[in-house]
């Protein structure tokens, strides 16, 4: 008996000494010897950019966006008419795209960049900090959109949040990115990393606010991915859904100012009708000579389904809204 036990006791020790071996030996061939590299290394890098969404090819996306809508090629129909660039509906509550045009094309965005901006200015920044106004916020661009702030004018971050966005103040912006990232440099760079992060792999910011630049672009794919993270946002829906908001602040001599901002957009202060059935919920409007009429927006349908629309480049407002209300009206077809 004890001569078995000791036979097992051999045949154990020879087995786990083999397993060694080969722990060992599969170590060495994975990491080669004196500690040097592998030759053929994983790149997360290399490789993460086939886990973005390509134009007509859609076979990774659902590791990377399974609670995201996916573009399969085109999906626009002979019952959709669209004179716009590019524009797109999307069901956020299905995940399912209703229409789509051009929505991987590189266009200027114009002020819809001030998204991405409010997304920061709530994820990261304090709203109840009180801000004082830098030269940065000098907008000298004819017909640029303007809050109306001033060097010297202390408001809070909120209030600010609210000039962003209601009368699209590119003042604001400056002022929003100067005090959270020290200049207009620094807080592009930190727009461009979210970017990244929420797999806006085709955008590029310059600046806050949305004013041209040749290295200032997105597509409406990415607006929808933009726009979908920042609807996550309590504050952001409260805001896009506001009509009007009064800021009462002090100048630089400390007099209160007291300004009334309202909304742009015509669905909201009814110059324009949505569909029957349909809700807006909110959004951004963008324009400039080089993008020309944009706006992005959420809704809701009777059943309680929420929506996501983009327009990018259409030729006049009028166009642009004629061309939304022909999109949104799909969400009741």
């Amino acid at each position: 008996m004890k001569h078995l036990l000791k036979s097992d006791y051999r045949k154990k020790r020879v087995s786990r000494l083999f397993a060694l071996i080969i722990i060992c030996s599969a170590a060495v061939l994975l990491s080669g010897c004196s500690g040097s590299s592998l030759e053929e290394p994983y790149s997360f890098a290399d490789r993460s950019g086939n886990m973005g969404v390509s134009e007509g090819s859609a076979s990774l996306a659902p590791l990377f966006a399974s609670a995201l809508c996916v573009v399969d090629g085109e999906t626009k129909d002979a019952g959709t008419e669209l004179t716009a660039e590019a524009g797109a509906l999307f069901n956020i509550t299905d995940g399912t795209v209703l229409y789509s045009k051009n929505v991987f094309e590189e266009l200027y965005p114009a002020s819809i960049t001030k998204v991405m901006t409010a997304i920061l200015a709530i994820e990261e920044g304090e709203l109840s900090d009180e801000v004082t106004v830098t030269q940065d916020a000098v907008i000298t661009e004819a017909g640029a959109s303007l809050a109306g702030i001033k060097p010297g004018d202390t408001l809070t971050m909120e209030q600010l949040l609210y000039g962003l966005m209601i009368p699209s103040g590119n003042d604001a912006a400056n002022a929003i990115a100067v005090h959270m990232s020290g200049s207009l440099e620094s807080f592009a760079e930190r727009m461009n990393e979210k970017a990244r992060e929420l797999g806006a792999t085709h955008t590029h910011f310059k600046n806050p606010n949305g004013l041209t630049d040749p290295e200032h672009y997105t597509t409406a794919y990415d607006l929808y991915l933009i726009f979908n993270e920042a609807l996550k946002l309590p504050k952001f829906r409260e805001v896009i859904g506001a009509d009007s908001y009064t800021a009462s602040y002090r100048d630089a001599d400390g007099n209160t100012v007291s300004k009334t901002w309202k909304v742009g957009n015509w669905y909201q202060n009814g110059e324009e009708k949505a569909p029957q059935g349909v809700t807006v919920l909110g959004g951004k409007t963008g324009t400039t000579q080089a993008a020309g009429y944009c706006l992005i927006m959420a809704e809701r349908d009777e059943s309680g389904r929420e929506y996501i629309s983009v327009v990018l480049k259409a030729e006049n407002r009028q166009g642009l809204y004629d061309n939304m209300t022909n999109i949104i009206t799909k969400i009741v077809d």
